[in-house]
């Protein structure tokens, strides 16, 4: 870790408590996260998961960690199988194509690539190995080419999760089976005619749920790692399972950190397929920009629920339109200056005002991210603060020629930027897109949800225009009213000149 930067403390789900984050190995982070099973496009649960630990993953690199982040995709499951067979398609072809939307949206969401991305079926081998040594230390027992895990031989199962033993949640994939030693006993192998199969020494099957997890993370990180995570229902069956496979496999096993994020609820209900109350990625995306839905699934503390709203995605639109139509405006109003920028060649310093105010965004930031990764309120406080710092200074470069009160306040809008691009780009709330492209993108999204096009916005503001020349300004309210409830707000400049944006949709209803 840099020096100079504040420890970082993480909820860890095994004590209920913060701790303060001490790696393995000094400077270098081990990070499993349990990713999607690819058998549907990726809805607003999936994104919040992924986000939460993209986050994670971008702050301890923001720290100085060297963090080799493993986020695996289940290719191999019951659902993907149903699925295909109900469309006649491979299991492994149909599984391999939602992995690819899924990257499409992480791609659109900001979503860093993981260090290593396996699939459960390119690590058959090391799935069969860690079974039979479960079965080795007599934790596993084979009853006709499926082999179980005993529960009953893991004295510390239900310690994360603290659930006592449950028979119909600790099979919940599949029906309980008579064939079970204990009914909350799982299966690690499965020998199901009719469906993929891979050799092994119990015959031809293939593996249960849970045990590929355990599988690729000892691989990929060794048994003992330092964090593990994954959406609040995997903690029980799948996480407890997990560790209880680990632990019967490898001596040296654990980790050190379990971390899980809460989940999206649509009328506080729990969004998922199985209960065909969710939305898909692409469905929001479409009307809404990709950094809007992202600031929105950061607006809430990552372990707490978070409630699906329209209007709440709205805000989040606003917030970041405002954001980086500041930033535009400043590059706009630096653009004549740059010349005299690369003269001064850093000999001018910023004002006593702007280093407070770096210092404050910076600190601030910091010290929440810092307690189990605070994004919420977001862009908020100091940053905000840094945010009318640029509007107020732009406002005097406009006024007053910065020769004649020297570099400073150019150089001090110059480092204010730095510092609030640093929380932008932790917060992934940044694009290699400029904020001119960001801001024209917005604009897209804004007539999308409208249900208009730009022509009718241009023909509106034309419209308005006429009558206020002809002093009819009942017409021209109600014309700018018309579009405040679409969204659309108009901004009079200079002149006869009117310009739009997005803005909160009005709640009166037109006339």
């Amino acid at each position: 870790m840099e020096a100079g930067k504040p420890e970082l403390k993480l909820h860890n789900t095994m004590t209920q408590a913060k701790e303060v984050l001490k790696p393995i190995n000094p400077g270098k982070i081990g990070m499993y996260v349990c990713g999607i099973t690819a058998y549907d496009l990726s809805h607003l649960g999936h994104a919040r998961a992924s986000v939460s630990f993209d986050v994670l993953y971008r702050y301890l690199r923001h720290l100085g960690y060297e963090v080799t982040y493993v986020r695996n995709f289940t290719d191999v499951d019951d659902k993907v199988i149903e699925k295909a067979n109900k469309l006649g398609e491979n299991a492994l072809a149909l599984s391999k194509r939602y992995c690819e939307e899924y990257l499409v949206d992480m791609k659109a969401l900001q979503c860093l690539l993981p260090t290593i991305q396996p699939r459960v079926s390119d690590h058959m081998d090391h799935i069969i190995k860690m079974i039979e040594k479960i079965i080795e230390k007599d934790c596993g027992y084979v009853v006709d080419g499926d082999v179980f895990f005993s529960v009953d031989k893991s004295p510390n199962y239900g310690q994360l999760s603290g659930q006592l033993l449950d028979h119909n949640r600790a099979g919940k994939r599949v029906a309980v089976d008579p064939r079970k030693r204990n009914p909350a006993d799982f299966a690690l192998w499965k020998a199901k005619p009719g469906e993929p199969r891979w050799k092994s020494p119990w015959g031809p099957g293939r593996p249960g749920w849970h045990i590929e997890c355990s599988a690729m993370s000892s691989h990929y990180l060794s048994p003992r790692f330092d964090i593990h995570g994954g959406g609040a229902d995997l903690k029980f069956p799948h996480h407890e399972n997990e560790i209880a496979q680990t632990c019967a496999a490898c001596e040296d096993s654990g980790v050190n950190y379990w971390l899980h994020n809460g989940h999206v609820t649509n009328n506080n209900v729990k969004m998922g397929k199985s209960l065909h109350n969710f939305f898909t990625i692409r469905e929001i995306t479409a009307k809404y920009h990709p950094l809007a839905l992202r600031h929105f699934l950061l607006s809430a503390h990552y372990r707490s629920p978070l409630n699906y709203s329209r209007s709440q995605l709205e805000r989040s639109s606003d917030v970041l339109y405002y954001v980086y139509q500041t930033l535009q405006d400043l590059v706009e109003a630096l653009s004549p200056y740059q010349e005299a920028l690369k003269d001064d060649n850093g000999k001018a310093e910023e004002t006593a005002e702007a280093k407070d105010v770096i210092m404050k965004v910076k600190s601030e930031f910091e010290s929440k991210m810092s307690d189990d990764l605070n994004t919420s309120p977001i862009l908020t406080g100091a940053f905000q603060d840094a945010m009318k710092f640029i509007n107020v200074s732009i406002i005097k470069l406009k006024k007053k020629h910065p020769r004649k009160q020297g570099m400073s306040l150019l150089v001090s809008l110059v480092e204010v930027e730095k510092a609030v691009r640093e929380v932008l780009d932790v917060l992934g709330l940044l694009t290699a897109l400029s904020y001119a492209e960001l801001l024209k993108e917005m604009k897209q999204k804004a007539l999308a949800r409208a249900g208009i096009g730009e022509e009718v916005v241009l023909e509106k503001i034309e419209a308005r225009r006429i009558a206020r020349k002809n002093k009819d300004f009942e017409t021209s309210d109600r014309l700018r009213e018309y579009l405040a409830i679409k969204g659309v707000s108009l901004m009079d400049i200079s002149g006869e000149d009117t310009v739009w944006r997005p803005c909160l949709p009005s709640s009166s209803t037109p006339s």
